[in-house]
């Protein structure tokens, strides 16, 4: 009898030991999980499109970006308002004063629309770029991704060429394809910016419903892009 127990009693001692383990092993994962799932939230869900000046030189020189003409303080970034789920529309039912509506994000159903300044507030004449960048693509969304830049009264409306011709899409700038920066998609440049002249933009994102890519398979796709502002001074004769 005596026996029996002592094997009783190991038997306990090494399950207690398992419990243990697995325990700590269970932990180890939670908090794993939770450390991933804190990265993925930064990844995809903090601000789906920013605009940000390139460096603080920038924003020393005098070039400022802002998105309130009540508050013309020069930032190093702005976030737009992100849209949880973006349904394909037609462009055209997008409103024809949308770049006037508001400022900062201004939303409509199924598009982002947000509209922000560049101001040159030094003393020197200017020329900047700005460059638009896709960061992330889930489901292959951007072949019917539309993208609008008003700059001030006049806009252009980019895309990705159709994939079955290469050819753009109607009413369509294609999106950049630069060998030595893939991930830039549209690269602009604004020449004789003088101190006190302000840019208005205004940038409409939307899936297009009419583009032969907009198919099923893109559902549950997401896009992550953003804007930098970068400038050049001009030598004074």
């Amino acid at each position: 009898m005596a026996k029996e127990v002592i094997v009783t009693a190991d038997k306990v001692k090494n399950r207690k030991a398992f419990v243990k383990v697995v325990k700590r092993a269970l932990l180890i994962l939670l908090i794993f999980l939770i450390l991933l799932y804190i990265v993925l939230e930064i990844i995809y869900h903090e601000g789906r499109f920013t605009i940000t000046l390139d460096s603080n030189q920038t924003l020393e020189s005098g070039l400022a970006i802002f998105d309130s003409t009540n508050n013309g303080h020069a930032k190093r970034k702005l976030e737009a308002t992100p849209i949880k789920f973006m349904d394909n529309i037609d462009g055209r039912t997008i409103p024809e004063n949308v770049h006037k509506e508001a400022e900062g994000s201004h939303n409509g159903k199924n598009y982002i629309a947000y509209t922000f300044f560049v101001e040159n507030q030094g003393n020197e004449v200017l020329e900047y770029f700005y460059e638009v960048v896709i960061d992330d693509v889930i489901k292959n969304v951007d072949e019917a991704i539309r993208i609008r830049i008003y700059r001030n009264d006049e806009y252009v409306t980019y895309a990705k060429r159709n994939h079955l011709d290469n050819k753009p899409e109607k009413n369509t700038e294609p999106f950049k394809n630069i060998k030595e920066s893939p991930d830039t998609i549209i690269l602009e440049k604004v020449e004789n910016f003088k101190p006190n002249d302000i840019d208005r933009y205004t940038i409409v994102i939307w899936i297009e419903g009419p583009d032969p890519d907009c198919i099923d398979a893109l559902i549950g796709g997401e896009l992550k892009a953003h804007m930098v502002i970068a400038e050049q001074h001009i030598e004074q004769s």
